[in-house]
């Protein structure tokens, strides 16, 4: 018989102990497998806006299992079937986008447990998560396993902050700067001080709730900032944006080099 895989990331930010992570939107297992080696404490598998679905984010969950590094899987919606499913794979931490009230995160906690603490369909014989009934004592162990983050991408929903955060379950809060700036009247300013304050505020009332708090930042000094402030899992790139700034950057060494002036000569040529 096989052990119960243990949630490193969740004990890690119960302890708030930082964990550095990325964004991976490529929706392949090969990319997948190429961050894993990176060094970052956690890989988020985006099924909200990235072409995963359960088969896809199936085989980067494989990729990524030889690996330390900790997968995180953000479904396309909070669905109760979705993060069955997902769960099933073999997936024990969800980022569930969307969450607007303290309700809802309770359902996104039940979704997660077995009766009769919650209304997870039980299919373990047939899942990747038990290793198909290999891993002893699965059923009675892995609610203790599952971690529940919960995404903050509206005003409104930042104003019920710290009563998501207080349900029990809840894990972390995670705000997405994105979304959050545009329910703001923000739309493409997610840097935005207004918005930076907002989340930090956000942090804040997470905090007094007793729970941890992320957020996802390419621009270094708000992640910086985010750390300094307290939060907990922080992803500081997207594999897709980290792709396209090198392509740019590759190709402008061949297209304007150094010391090009329009209309002039290229030395050595």
């Amino acid at each position: 018989m096989m052990q119960m895989p243990v949630n490193a990331f969740k004990r890690a930010i119960q302890n708030r102990q930082p964990q550095i992570g990325l964004w991976i939107g490529l929706a392949d297992s090969y990319v997948a497998e190429l961050f894993a080696g990176a060094g970052f404490d956690w890989l988020l598998i985006d099924a909200e806006h990235a072409p995963n679905d359960p088969r896809s984010v199936l085989r980067q969950l494989q990729a990524l299992a030889p690996y330390p590094v900790h997968p995180i899987v953000r479904p396309v919606h909070g669905s109760v079937e979705l993060i069955k499913q997902y769960l099933d794979l073999g997936a024990q931490t969800l980022l569930i986008p969307m969450v607007e009230s303290a309700e809802q995160a309770a359902l996104m906690v039940a979704a997660t447990r077995y009766p009769r603490r919650g209304i997870r369909g039980v299919g373990s014989a047939i899942a990747r998560a038990s290793r198909w009934n290999r891993v002893e004592g699965y059923l009675e162990q892995s609610d203790e396993q599952m971690c529940v983050l919960v995404q903050i991408e509206s005003a409104a929903a930042l104003d019920q902050v710290e009563s998501i955060a207080a349900v029990p379950g809840v894990d972390g809060v995670f705000f997405g700067p994105a979304d959050l700036s545009a329910s703001m009247g923000l739309l493409g300013k997610p840097m935005d001080p207004q918005v930076q304050a907002a989340i930090l505020r956000g942090m804040a009332a997470a905090a007094r709730a007793g729970k941890a708090s992320g957020v996802l930042s390419s621009n270094h000094q708000f992640a910086h900032t985010c750390l300094a402030n307290g939060a907990s899992f922080v992803a500081v790139g997207v594999d897709t944006s980290l792709v396209v700034k090198a392509a740019a950057d590759l190709l402008a060494v061949f297209k304007n080099p150094p010391g090009d002036a329009p209309g002039g000569s290229r030395p050595g040529y």
